[in-house]
């Protein structure tokens, strides 16, 4: 009984801390897609990393590769879209990123945003820094991608993602 009442009395605090439930939807992945490829023909691609290969992209990269499997698609004239999930300060950020032919960044899209602060990364302006990216890029926050006042370690974490993306590409993609 004593369990009830800690939980009735705790459970509004909870919800009000940050990282509490919170998130915008702004895109569905269908509509990334269209955005990323517009008029393009993807089909999706199991992609599996091995053990040597995600060690070969953190090593390029300098960034953590979280997961074995990507969600990616790839277009009839070779160029790729990744959907991926990020950490911002406290919650994840999903994200779609497409990369053409030639290992570039054509565009960086935020589908899910559950910070409660720093959505000013969905900025155009923002996001538009990324164009034309690839693995040759430093991709640092502060030198090639401007930083956001409040949204400092999304925008870290999203510029850490595409890194990673672009060594992907780079390391495995590229072959398929």
């Amino acid at each position: 009984m004593r369990r009830r009442a800690l939980i009735k009395k705790f459970a509004p605090a909870l919800l009000l801390a940050p990282g509490g439930v919170h998130a915008q939807v702004y895109l569905s992945r269908e509509q990334a897609r269209q955005i990323l490829l517009p008029g393009k023909t993807a089909t999706q691609v199991a992609v599996h990393l091995s053990k040597d290969e995600r060690k070969e992209i953190e090593k390029a990269s300098d960034v953590k590769v979280e997961t074995r499997d990507l969600d990616a698609w790839k277009g009839k004239d070779g160029s790729w879209l990744i959907f991926d999930t990020v950490m911002g300060r406290y919650e994840a950020i999903d994200i779609a990123v497409a990369i053409d032919s030639d290992g570039e960044t054509k565009g960086v899209e935020i589908l899910t945003y559950r910070e409660m602060y720093g959505y000013e990364v969905r900025s155009p302006k923002w996001r538009k820094q990324f164009h034309g990216k690839s693995a040759d890029s430093k991709l640092k926050v502060n030198k090639d991608i401007s930083n956001i006042s409040g949204a400092t370690i999304s925008s870290k974490g999203i510029t850490a993602g595409v890194k990673r993306l672009v060594h992907t590409w780079e390391i495995v993609l590229r072959k398929l």
